[in-house]
């Protein structure tokens, strides 16, 4: 089943994002690879692509897991969370309709 992640990020974690990123892109890229990832991203604090020193204000994943319980797990071993970039996480399943 598809489940949507939606961390909100805690005040002042812009460099701790940062430093995480590529971690935590290697392991979206890894269940890109296993066909799991229908979508993934950072929501800009700003109304631009590169929001610079504004930075972000949380992130949306859209991914098949197994379970919830098994969408959690992945989550707890994420980099951001090891890091404390989210202050609140929403996980819930999801029904894609479209496209």
């Amino acid at each position: 089943m598809l489940y949507v992640i939606i961390g909100e990020d805690a005040e002042h974690k812009h460099e701790a994002r940062l430093a995480a990123r590529p971690e935590h892109v290697a392991r979206l890229n890894l269940l890109r690879d296993q066909g799991r990832l229908v979508i993934a991203g950072p929501m800009p604090a700003i109304e631009s692509n590169d929001p610079g020193p504004a930075g972000f204000t949380g992130s949306v994943i859209i991914a098949e897991f197994d379970s919830l319980q098994a969408a959690k797990d992945w989550l707890a071993a994420d980099p951001y969370q090891a890091a404390g970039v989210y202050k609140t996480v929403t996980i819930k399943p999801f029904k894609k309709v479209l496209p």
